[in-house]
C-alpha cells in the first residue's frame, strides 16, 4: 500500500507580478512600502499540485502544511494557501527592512529542514524560484541538507505503488524524466498546472484553519546573512529602433554599429 503523503509547501509573499518594481530613493533595494503584494506565482503552482494530489487519492494525502517566513503580512498569503486547499499553516515571523534584507536561500533551507524533521514530512513541493530575487537555490540546498532526492522545474509529477516519484522536467531542447523514491524535494515550473481561484466560501473556511506563529529561535535557526546588497539600479532605457529601406541599408547600419 502506498505511503500517505505528508506534504510541506513553502510560500513566499512577493511584490505582485503585475506591479512594475521601483528602486528606493537610497538605491539599496526595491521599494516595498505601499506596493501590492501577493503569493509568489511558482508557489501557487505548488499549492495547487499538492491539492490535486489529494483529489486524485493515489497515493493518499494525509496532510498539506503551508509555511511562510517573513513579516506579519505573510499571514495573508498563508490564508490564501489554506483557501486553495492547504490544511494548516505555520508563520515564522522574521522582521525585514531595506538595510538587512530578507532571509537568504541558505537560511530558508535550514529553516525548512527543521520544519521537515519536526513535522514528519516526506514530500516538499516548492516553487523553483521567487520572482523577487530569482535565486532558484532553496529547493536544491534543502535537498542537500536533508540528503533527499530532488527534481527541479517539474512540469508533471506521478507516483507508483512502490513509493517512487516520476517527474517530467523541462530542459533545453526537450524534456527529461527522473525518478526517485520518497522522501523527495520537487520544485515547480509554470507548465505544471493552472492554479485555481480561492472561492469566497473557501476563503471564509480558511479563517478557521489552524495557523501557528513561530520564530526562528523556535527552530534553532539564526538570522545570519552572508550577502550584502551594495547598490540597486534600474536598467538603462532602451534606445529607439530605426528602419532601413533595403538589405544594403541594413548591412550598412550593422557595420556602422560595429555588429559586423
Amino acid at each position: 500500500m502506498p505511503t500517505p503523503l505528508r506534504i510541506l509547501v513553502p510560500v513566499k509573499r512577493v511584490i505582485d507580478y503585475a506591479v512594475k518594481p521601483r528602486v528606493n530613493k537610497s538605491g539599496t533595494a526595491i521599494e516595498t512600502a505601499g506596493v501590492k503584494h501577493s503569493m509568489n506565482p511558482f508557489d501557487e503552482l505548488s499549492i495547487e499540485e499538492a491539492v490535486r494530489m489529494r483529489e486524485r487519492k493515489k497515493p493518499p494525502v494525509e496532510d498539506i502544511l503551508a509555511l511562510s517566513a517573513g513579516p506579519a503580512k505573510c499571514v495573508d498569503v498563508l490564508r490564501t494557501a489554506m483557501a486553495m486547499g492547504a490544511d494548516r499553516s505555520i508563520h515564522v515571523e522574521v522582521p525585514t527592512n531595506d538595510a538587512a534584507g530578507e532571509l537568504e536561500p541558505l537560511g530558508v533551507a535550514k529553516l525548512l529542514k527543521k520544519v521537515v524533521e519536526e513535522e514528519g514530512r516526506n514530500l516538499v513541493i516548492l516553487g523553483k524560484q521567487s520572482i523577487d530575487d530569482d535565486a532558484n537555490q532553496t529547493g536544491q540546498m534543502l535537498a542537500g541538507l536533508l540528503g533527499w532526492g530532488q527534481a527541479t522545474q517539474a512540469s508533471k509529477i506521478e507516483f507508483d505503488e512502490q513509493d517512487r516519484v516520476t517527474v517530467t522536467r523541462e530542459v533545453d531542447g526537450g524534456v527529461e524524466t527522473v525518478r526517485s523514491p520518497l522522501p523527495m524535494i520537487v520544485t515547480t515550473d509554470l507548465r505544471l498546472n493552472e492554479p485555481r481561484y480561492a472561492s469566497l466560501p473557501n476563503i471564509m473556511k480558511a479563517k478557521k484553519k489552524p495557523l501557528a506563529k513561530k520564530g526562528l529561535g523556535d527552530y534553532g535557526v539564526e538570522e545570519s546573512r552572508r550577502l550584502k546588497t551594495l547598490k540597486v539600479e534600474e536598467p538603462p532605457p532602451r534606445k529607439g529602433g530605426s528602419k532601413v529601406e533595403d538589405v544594403d541599408g541594413m548591412i550598412s547600419k550593422l557595420k556602422e554599429l560595429g555588429a559586423i
